[in-house]
């Protein structure tokens, strides 16, 4: 999830957030083509291995990471960066079909409802979410707008709290 506001601590950008079972529109992300590669055709297939880039429907902002520390894990900080889709190296992800003996698959494309990682290449990070590192009253304050949202990291292991699903939006095939 991602929406206007901004991180109190770090790097000040756009918070990203993940919940369960999230079907609002902002959740919904753009999968574009990676930071200085020409623009692909949409309906397209994406390829394992290849670099995308994730555009916040709703905000304009691309999924970021960078060596800053997040907020409650201590891990890399992810965010949303840019302005109306345009941002640097730091908004590329690389789609991993096959988790390096975490989980295996032979596919070729990125499949919905297939679990995939997300890794960074300019920090080397997946993309990753926990239940364990969760906003609450304690670490958010009592009014906290995020409240129950779960903290999205980029973690060094790719393991469990860094699979992915698409499991809504609009898909388009050729």
């Amino acid at each position: 999830m991602s929406d206007e506001r901004q991180l109190n601590t770090g790097s000040g950008q756009q918070l990203v957030t993940a919940v369960e079972n999230n079907n609002t529109p902002n959740g919904l992300w753009l999968v574009r083509e990676a930071h200085g590669e020409a623009a692909c055709e949409v309906g397209t297939p994406v390829k394992c291995g290849q670099m995308i880039r994730l555009t916040h429907v709703t905000t304009g902002n691309n999924l970021h990471t960078h060596g800053i520390k997040s907020p409650l894990s201590g891990q890399h900080e992810v965010t949303g960066f840019g302005q109306g889709g345009e941002g640097d190296g730091g908004d590329n992800w690389k789609v991993v079909c096959d988790g390096g003996g975490y989980f295996s698959s032979s596919a070729e494309y990125w499949m919905r409802d297939k679990p995939i990682m997300l890794q960074s290449p300019a920090t080397g990070r997946y993309l990753g979410s926990s239940s364990t590192v969760k906003f609450t009253q304690q670490n958010c304050g009592r009014q906290c707008p995020i409240m129950n949202h779960l903290e999205v990291f980029g973690r060094n292991s790719n393991d469990q709290y860094t699979q992915w699903k698409v499991e809504l939006g609009v898909h388009l095939y050729k």
